[in-house]
C-alpha cells in the first residue's frame, strides 16, 4: 500500500471513530475525563439506587506521587506515579474491584522534569494521565521527564517501545510570563489516541504537536505551529465541519490543528488566551463546533468559541472562572467546581446558579441520570442535580468530609459502580 492509500485509511478511520475516538466499553473510563473524554458518563450516579447512604470505602493503594489521573478498563485499573523510595516512575495495574496487583512497570524517572521551575510544592510526580487504545491493546503514559511510553496490556505491561521527548526534541523551557516569574512543570499533559497515531503536546520549534506512530512510536507528523506547551490535561478531539482536527491550549492560547489526509498538524484556528500564572492548567472544553477556554488570574474569565474552518470566532465572555477544573458541557449547560459550582447557559454565558463551599482542586462528572458528581479539595466528594433536574437553584443530594490530606488534583474516576479518587501523594481510594 502507498503512503497516499496509507494516509487516507487512517483519515477514514478516524472518522468512522468519530470526533471523540475509539470508546471502549461502556461502563470503562479509558481515558482522560473519561469514555468520550469530555467528563461524560453513561453509567448512573447511584442515587435512586441508593448508593449514596452509607457509601463505603472497599479499598486503598498507594500508586505514588503525581496528578495523573487513574484510568479502568475492564477489571483493570491502571495508575501511574513517582515512587519516593526507588526513585522510579511506577506503572500498576490493579483488580478494579479488589485492589489487588496484577503486575507493574517502572522505570528510573526525576520527580521532577529536568527543566522543572516554581511550584514544587504544589505537585510532584507524574501528572499526566495515561491513554488506552482498544484496538491494540496498548497503554501510554508520559513522565514529567519526557519519557513516553507505549505498554502492551495483553503482556502484563511489556514495554512496547519508548522514548524520552527531551532527549528526542529538545524543547525550551517555558519562558517568564507576566509577574508571576518563570514556570514549568515538565511534561503534563495526557496523550491522545487518533487512528493510527497518538498525539501529544510537546511545545518549542519542534511543534506544539507531534504524532507519533502509536504501535512504533515513530515521528509521524509534527504540527505548524510551535507554541510552548500549556500545561493542561491534554488535547481534545474536535470535529470541524467534517474535518477530523485536535484542539489544545498551549501557552499563549487555543489551537486547532487539522488530522486530515495531507493536512496533518496544519493550523485550523488560534485564538490567544495568556494566563500570568504561566499555566493554562484547565483543558479546553469542547461541544460540537463550541470550545470553552478558562483560567483565572489576569484572565478570571470563561470564553465560549465557535471554531470554523476559517478560524475561532468568540461568541461570549463571562467574569465567572476554573483555575483548575475543566468544564463539563451537557443538555445547554456548563458546569465546573472551583472554589464553587457554576452553572451557566452554554448560549448565552449567563450564570444560572451558583453554590460555594469548595476548595481549589476539582473535577467534576456528568453522569448518565443527569447528576453531577465533584471532588474538590482534598476530596470532598458532592452529588449534585443538574440543571435538566434543578434549572433555578443548586441541589445538593450528599456531601462527603474530604477523604485525603493532600489536594486532591487527580481526576475523579466513575466505572463499574464505583468511584476511585486519589490525591496528589498517590493515596488512591476506591468507594462503592
Amino acid at each position: 500500500m502507498n503512503n497516499t492509500s496509507t494516509r487516507r485509511c487512517i483519515w477514514i478511520g478516524i472518522l468512522m471513530l468519530g470526533p471523540l475516538g475509539a470508546i471502549a466499553h461502556g461502563d470503562d473510563w479509558p481515558h482522560w475525563r473519561g469514555p468520550t473524554r469530555n467528563g461524560h458518563t453513561a453509567e448512573s450516579s447511584g442515587w435512586e439506587e441508593g448508593r449514596w447512604n452509607g457509601r463505603r470505602e472497599r479499598w486503598r493503594a498507594q500508586v505514588g506521587e503525581g496528578g495523573s489521573s487513574p484510568i479502568v478498563v475492564g477489571d483493570a485499573l491502571f495508575a501511574i506515579g513517582w515512587n519516593s523510595d526507588m526513585k522510579q516512575d511506577v506503572l500498576v495495574c490493579l483488580d478494579a474491584a479488589s485492589g489487588k496487583q496484577r503486575w507493574r512497570q517502572a522505570y528510573d524517572a526525576r520527580r521532577y522534569g529536568r527543566k522543572a521551575t516554581g511550584d514544587e510544592g504544589l505537585y510532584s510526580g507524574v501528572t499526566a494521565t495515561p491513554e488506552y487504545d482498544p484496538a491494540t491493546g496498548l497503554l501510554f503514559t508520559l513522565g514529567a521527564d519526557g519519557a513516553l511510553n507505549g505498554w502492551d496490556t495483553t503482556r502484563g505491561g511489556q514495554r512496547a517501545w519508548s522514548l524520552n521527548l527531551y532527549d528526542a526534541f529538545d524543547p525550551p523551557q517555558r519562558p517568564k510570563v507576566g509577574r508571576s516569574g518563570r514556570r514549568d512543570y515538565g511534561f503534563t499533559s495526557s496523550p491522545l489516541v487518533a487512528g493510527d497515531w497518538l498525539v501529544v503536546e510537546v511545545g518549542g520549534d519542534a511543534g506544539t504537536l507531534i504524532a507519533f506512530d502509536k504501535r512504533t512510536g515513530k515521528t509521524r507528523w509534527r504540527s505548524e505551529a510551535t507554541f510552548p506547551a500549556g500545561h493542561t490535561g491534554g488535547p481534545v478531539p474536535i470535529s470541524v465541519a467534517g474535518l477530523p482536527c485536535v484542539a489544545v491550549q498551549h501557552f499563549d492560547g487555543l489551537l486547532v490543528a487539522r488530522l486530515d489526509v495531507g493536512h496533518e498538524g496544519e493550523t485550523l484556528a488560534t485564538f490567544p488566551w495568556r494566563t500570568d500564572f504561566a499555566n493554562n492548567i484547565a483543558s479546553v472544553a469542547v461541544a460540537g463546533d463550541r470550545v470553552l477556554l478558562t483560567s483565572s488570574y489576569n484572565q478570571s474569565a470563561v470564553c465560549c468559541l465557535k471554531i470554523t474552518r476559517q478560524g475561532a470566532q468568540e461568541l461570549w465572555r463571562a467574569k465567572h472562572s476554573s483555575s483548575i477544573c475543566t468544564p463539563v458541557v451537557h443538555g445547554g449547560h456548563v458546569y465546573w467546581c472551583w472554589r464553587s459550582l457554576f452553572c451557566l447557559d452554554l448560549q448565552s454565558g449567563v450564570r444560572l446558579w451558583q453554590h460555594d463551599g469548595y476548595g481549589d482542586a476539582g473535577s467534576l462528572i456528568v453522569t448518565g441520570d443527569d447528576r453531577l458528581i465533584l471532588m474538590s479539595g482534598k476530596g470532598k466528594l458532592t452529588l449534585a442535580e443538574s440543571a435538566q433536574r434543578s434549572a433555578t437553584e443548586a441541589k445538593i443530594l450528599s456531601s462527603s468530609q474530604p477523604l485525603f490530606r493532600a489536594d486532591a488534583w487527580p481526576h475523579v474516576v466513575l466505572a463499574g459502580g464505583r468511584l476511585y479518587c486519589k490525591d496528589r501523594l498517590g493515596n488512591l481510594v476506591c468507594l462503592e
